[in-house]
């Protein structure tokens, strides 16, 4: 056996947990699917297919001619479909509706993939390809995008762009525009200069000639969910405005178009929003977007649609490259609009059939070895060779009924394939490697087990672990293991349909990490091996070395335990907040209990039972000071619980202790109303939604000077008075910052003119919660350096987190204060009647605050 220090056991155990973090998240996020690269993309394109027979050819070999002579792209960021095709569309965007019912365009609603971040979906737009999730890390730093794309391909072209809005664009496309001017999409609380900042340069654009495609990204709509949600009176002005400006380059376009060429407006959204105004999930709100095309080439429509067909957002890149005479990037994935093209001849629409078909099983030839027994590739294959005969049929002249009927077979023939086609690919992006998944779980799961068996030595700055080495049948099983697992790996990496990352690995590494999981296995034996020897060993100081679990414990351990194991259901991860809820209550409860047992169950302690404890106090006290040994303040605390029940609390705070759980269960109870949460209930009314509607202004107003000036109090009792003046500066500075951008309303305001981006009083904020953590900071340095006066420590680490707690009421939504004042109040109730009076340990009480922090997490 090897002795090694917990300090070296402990920086081990974390290096091979990284390593089993590491491959699991490898096979959790697949690859996306990627062909050659950009630079090798522009290929020449396929011909017509080669009609049967000898001496006839077809002479289509190049990139069928541009549909539309400017392109303008709309994207109005966080554009639900019910904002243009519901009510909210026909009372505020009646232009579009007018449009969409009965102008010349075609209306689609456009489903996203997850996540429903803007980045993402820009690449999704641009190139039809699907972003993985490990595209939502990118988000907030977006690089450059090499991949092939429509921008880079019109580029490319020739086509000069100019583009206006969120400057994701310019840091994905840089040097691509021929002009452009990015807005940051950052400032959450700017509505309008976000917008205007685009919209001034309209008139000025729209007047000239040298510009082929013009996109303009709108973030106000986007800012406005995220602050008040998508039913906030300041959704219908947005969309208002969002119908002047699509108006306005509706009739500029109209007004310059040529005989030869029309032109295109396309309107669509990177994403939806929830119930809640947020993005990035797979709710109905967030996916669904629609998608306009708008052109005078199109029939003008009759009626208004009674339903609209869906569409993949990747499917917009293959058809605008088709409007522009470009080439299809080489990564889509997506499909092309057939009604877009439709009033082309027969043959030209085969053709762009033909085209995406080609690339889509180039792409899947590419990525797939087995792409020959792919349903889409020999679907593809028939529909071609059905493309052929009907060119033969074309060149020999025959101008027949059948001629046309064929063509429609053909092209339905094409539309199958594609579908077929995209599919198969789109699946490759959600495919999980799940044998790397259960390589790194099994590692994961080890070394949680070693650690939590060798937790109470891993407690002690001395402590040493045995490794074992050499003992015979833990060498046995740890050879047999390793042959079992080598098995395991060779018959998965053979037989596997798709490829792993783990298979592609060096066999040398494999058998290395297959080596790695039979020596945690081994050791986790050996650890339990040891704890059964030591158990059956007499106990040399019953009082020290057992340990009674109460039920405090054991509702601790089995809640955050079944907590754990309900994350491996969806429907317990969306309705997490329930688990925590259930938790804090039965809590409340237990509490309860143990409150009523040391009151009224352990009047007095019995003479012998407190002879005993004296003695073993002695005995202790004696050995300390033979050993020089000095008693861990838990332990004092321990043994003090026992024999202090009958000096536990005198007076009227024995019946508040008592009331304290009850209050927690009535405050908890109040702020379960508050905000409806997860997904079967979350668009239901409640409290929150009544508080921020514009008619309750004053409401919100008294309820947040309120809860200000009971954080103030609940707070500052132990700050220095520099502290207090600060803390009570601040928090004045906190309600008019929320004036300043509407949310609550001084007595002497009257309407919303004085509405400004309130950057002045929020920096006014940071100042003083600077302010306080620096002083809160030095009276720490000076505690620590100094001297060793507890209570400068002690106003040090009050007046830090002071501080925070300044900051978080700033950053608080004005009507979620009461989870604030409520969060510090259960806080301090706790702590005075119940972790101190009971004697509760550090574990025990981090368990609990743990426990609240999750619930009021969810209370916000």
């Amino acid at each position: 056996r090897m002795r090694v220090r917990s300090g070296v056991f402990a920086s081990s155990c974390l290096l091979v947990q990284a390593l089993g973090i590491a491959l699991f998240l490898r096979g959790f996020f697949p690859v996306p699917v990627r062909s050659v690269p950009r630079r090798e993309a522009r290929a020449d394109p396929p011909a017509e297919p080669a009609p049967p027979g000898p001496g006839m050819v077809s002479n289509w070999t190049k990139i069928p001619s541009p549909l539309f002579k400017k392109v303008v792209i709309v994207l109005i960021d966080a554009l639900r479909d019910d904002f243009v095709f519901g009510s909210k569309g026909k009372q505020f965007m009646p232009y579009t509706t007018q449009v969409v019912e009965k102008g010349t365009s075609y209306s689609f609603i456009a489903e996203a993939k997850p996540p429903t971040v803007t980045m993402p979906r820009i690449k999704a737009l641009m190139t039809g390809s699907i972003p993985g999730f490990i595209d939502v890390v990118m988000n907030l730093n977006s690089p450059a995008l090499l991949d092939d794309n429509l921008i880079w391909q019109a580029k490319t072209a020739g086509k000069r762009i100019i583009f206006y809005g969120d400057d994701t664009w310019v840091k994905l496309f840089p040097k691509h525009f021929v002009e452009y001017d990015g807005t940051t999409s950052f400032f959450v609380s700017d509505f309008t200069e976000v917008d205007d900042n685009v919209t001034r340069h309209l008139d000025r654009v729209l007047k000239r000639e040298d510009w082929d495609i013009l996109i303009l990204h709108y973030l106000g709509l986007d800012h406005i969910g995220h602050m008040t949600g998508p039913n906030s009176p300041l959704v219908g002005p947005k969309l208002h405005e969002m119908d002047n400006i699509l108006k306005k380059i509706h009739i500029s376009l109209l007004s310059k178009e040529e005989a030869s060429l029309p032109n295109l407006l396309v309107i669509c959204g990177d994403h939806g929003m929830s119930e809640t105004g947020s993005h990035g999930g797979s709710s109905e709100g967030e996916v669904h977007t629609p998608l306009l095309f708008i052109s005078s080439a199109f029939e003008k429509r009759s009626a208004p649609l009674a339903q609209y067909e869906h569409v993949q957002q990747t499917d917009l890149a293959s058809t605008l490259a088709i409007g522009l005479g470009l080439p299809i990037s080489r990564n889509s994935v997506g499909n092309l609009i057939l009604p877009v093209v439709g009033g082309k001849t027969m043959r030209e629409q085969l053709r762009f059939v033909h085209l995406n078909g080609f690339q889509l099983s180039r792409l899947l030839q590419e990525s797939t070895p087995a792409y020959e027994k792919d349903p889409g590739y020999e679907h593809f294959k028939i529909a071609e060779k059905s493309h052929g005969n009907w060119i033969k049929l074309y060149l020999e002249g025959n101008n027949s009924e059948i001629l046309l009927n064929l063509g429609k077979k053909v092209l339905k023939q094409y539309l199958e394939a594609l579908k077929t086609l995209s599919s198969s690919l789109s699946k490759q992006v959600t495919q999980y490697d799940m044998y790397s998944m259960m390589v790194g779980t099994v590692i994961i799961m080890e070394v949680l087990l070693l650690l939590l068996l060798s937790v109470p030595k891993a407690l002690s700055k001395r402590a040493e672990f045995e490794v074992p080495l050499s003992p015979p049948l833990f060498s046995l099983l740890f050879y047999l293991m390793c042959l079992m697992l080598c098995a395991v790996h060779v018959i998965v990496c053979t037989s596997a349909e798709s490829l792993c990352y783990f298979c592609s690995m060096s066999w040398l590494t494999a058998v290395g990490v297959m080596m790695l999981i039979s020596a945690l296995m081994c050791g986790i034996l050996s650890a339990i091996t040891k704890i059964f020897e030591n158990s059956r060993l007499p106990l040399k100081n019953p009082i020290a070395s057992s340990y009674n679990w109460s039920e405090i414990d054991v509702l601790i351990l089995a809640g955050t335990s079944g907590h754990v194991l309900s994350l491996g259901a969806s429907s317990f991860i969306e309705e997490e907040h329930q688990t925590w809820y259930f938790l804090i209550n039965t809590l409340c409860l237990v509490l309860c209990q143990e409150l009523c047992r040391n009151n009224f169950l352990q009047k007095e302690c019995d003479p012998q039972h407190s002879t005993t404890v004296r003695r073993i106090f002695d005995s202790i006290g004696e050995a300390s000071e033979c050993k020089n040994i000095d008693i861990p303040a838990a332990s004092n605390l321990k043994l003090g619980k026992a024999t202090s029940s009958s000096e536990f609390i005198k007076g009227s705070d024995k019946w508040i202790s008592l009331a304290v759980p009850c209050i927690i269960l009535i405050c908890c109870r109040l702020l379960r109303s508050l905000n409806q949460t997860g997904v079967q209930w979350a668009h239901r009314p409640d409290f929150g939604h009544w508080l921020t509607s514009s008619e309750h202004k004053f409401e919100l107003s008294f309820l947040a000077v309120v809860c200000l000036l009971m954080i103030f109090f609940l707070v500052q009792r132990r700050c220095s008075m520099v502290s207090k003046i600060a803390m009570a500066l601040g928090l004045l500075g906190v309600y008019s910052y929320r004036a300043a951008i509407g949310n609550v309303v001084f007595p002497w305001q009257h309407g919303g003119k004085d509405i400004s981006k309130g950057i002045t009083e929020a920096r006014f904020v940071y100042v003083f919660v600077l302010g306080i953590v620096f002083t809160g900071t030095k009276d720490l340095l000076k505690s620590q350096v100094i001297s060793a006066d507890s209570s400068t420590k002690s106003t040090g680490l009050w007046e830090v987190y002071s501080g925070l707690v300044l900051l978080a009421a700033l950053l608080f939504r004005p009507h979620n204060l009461p989870v604030l004042v409520f969060c510090l109040l259960i806080q301090t109730m706790m702590t005075k009647y119940i972790w101190i009076p009971l004697k509760f340990d550090a574990a025990q009480i981090t368990s609990m605050h743990y426990w609240f922090g999750q619930a009021f997490f969810y209370f916000q």
